[in-house]
């Protein structure tokens, strides 16, 4: 069958999506989302619905047909003092909760606790609690990287087909970026869903790169260089723009809030935007792969 992926408009080396992750974890990353994609910078984002600014951004989505929002299907809760649980009020028999009752701060965590049942219970109710609120969901996308485990990642690939909501999985999980949270992890199960997922039409991507928090604080980042080299037909990037300040960021995360804040300054810039679409690459949003899918699947 063919994908959604397939068929770039010509001329065009790359289809691109810049993508804006953990929208709804605080105030300044649902401001950087919403102005950075009225600016043309960030051309779709996912939110995190457990957490506790997923209502701000739901209403802006429900209310605004040109955000592109997709579910950051979340199972874990990474910071130190700023915390959030699942949406299902599961008991301590799933799997789904540290000591603390909250979700567990690291993927290996999930994957040595957490039973599948519980796991795809949490996820249907997170994208049913956006589309009760409004949200025209894009796209499935995966907090930390955690629904492409082993365990589970031929749920989560079921799960976009049900729904004909692409569920965002790449042809190798070496090519997606956030995979250091999947070291170890065996790439068995991977490719038996991205099988599924090329057998329903789904768009399967090349590469997912991501945001370096690595980076320290006097080291500018150079996304030029990460972006202007690209020869993939269909590439997303999850990046993590923050406006500072916005519910307090610089608590929130630290050590590397720096990342977002900059990320987030260099994407509101003219500069930017002007070099972006001077590129070789066409830049594209979840809900045109979405559709484009649902088309050419009846």
């Amino acid at each position: 069958m063919s994908s959604a992926g397939d068929s770039l408009p010509a001329g065009a080396a790359t289809r691109l999506v810049i993508h804006a992750d953990d929208v709804g974890m605080n105030h300044g990353a649902n401001r950087a989302f919403i102005e950075l994609s009225h600016f043309g910078t960030i051309t779709a984002g996912s939110v995190m619905v457990p957490c506790p600014w997923f209502s701000e951004v739901a209403e802006a989505a429900a209310g605004d047909a040109g955000l592109d929002c997709g579910v950051h299907l979340t199972l874990n809760s990474e910071m130190t003092h700023y915390r959030w649980g699942p949406i299902t009020r599961p008991g301590a028999s799933s799997g789904l909760l540290d000591s603390d009752g909250y979700l567990w701060p690291d993927v290996a965590s999930v994957r040595r606790h957490a039973h599948p049942e519980a796991i795809e219970a949490e996820w249907r109710a997170q994208v049913e609690r956006a589309l009760a609120a409004g949200v025209d969901v894009t796209h499935l996308d995966t907090h930390m990287g955690s629904a492409l485990a082993p365990e589970w990642c031929d749920r989560y690939v079921a799960l976009g087909i049900e729904l004909r909501i692409p569920a965002l999985i790449t042809g190798a999980l070496s090519a997606y970026g956030p995979m250091n949270h999947l070291a170890g992890a065996g790439h068995g199960p991977f490719l038996e869903a991205v099988s599924e997922a090329r057998s329903a039409g789904m768009p399967v991507f090349d590469e997912v790169l991501e945001t370096d928090f690595s980076r320290p604080r006097d080291q500018p980042a150079d996304y030029r260089d990460l972006l202007g080299d690209l020869d993939q037909r269909l590439v997303y990037c999850a990046f993590h723009p923050n406006a500072p300040g916005g519910a307090e960021i610089e608590v929130i995360e630290p050590a590397k809030f720096h990342v977002r804040t900059e990320e987030y300054e260099l994407f509101s810039t003219a500069r930017w935007k002007e070099w972006l679409e001077s590129q070789p690459y066409t830049l594209t949003g979840m809900r045109e792969l979405r559709d484009t899918w649902r088309s050419l699947t009846g």
